[in-house]
């Protein structure tokens, strides 16, 4: 299994990034997903996950309103697109799945999915 994070950089204050998490050797359509992010000197936090079997999506407080997760079950890619991004918001955001169909811990169910991606670095800075 392999999920690779793309569409990081740098970003002013109040701009949007859209990242997207191509996955090959598991289809996302049968199961949840999730991003994850991890701030330099910080622990990692779960920021948003969705359901595979009714969609339902779940966010951070520190994210809700202003990050959307999604898939296209075509391209067995799944995305999150980032609007009115913050300085806090600068992390290495990652990608993960695992064999399960809902978020039961709502975001916090990113962190312990079985399969993750490598990070993608977004830097929010003026």
């Amino acid at each position: 299994v392999q999920l690779q994070a793309s569409g990081g950089g740098l970003v002013q204050p109040g701009g949007s990034l859209r990242l997207s998490c191509a996955a090959s050797g598991v289809t996302l359509d049968y199961y949840a997903i999730g991003w994850f992010r991890q701030a330099p000197g910080k622990e990692r936090e779960g920021v948003s996950c969705a359901n595979s079997i009714d969609g339902n999506t779940y966010y951070a407080d520190s994210v809700k309103g202003r990050f959307t997760i999604s898939r296209d079950n075509t391209k067995n890619t799944m995305y999150l697109q980032m609007n009115s991004l913050k300085p806090e918001d600068t992390a290495v955001y990652s990608c993960a799945t695992g064999h399960i169909s809902s978020c039961s811990q709502g975001p916090l169910t990113v962190l312990n999915m079985d399969y993750r991606g490598k990070g993608t670095l977004v830097t929010v800075s003026s």
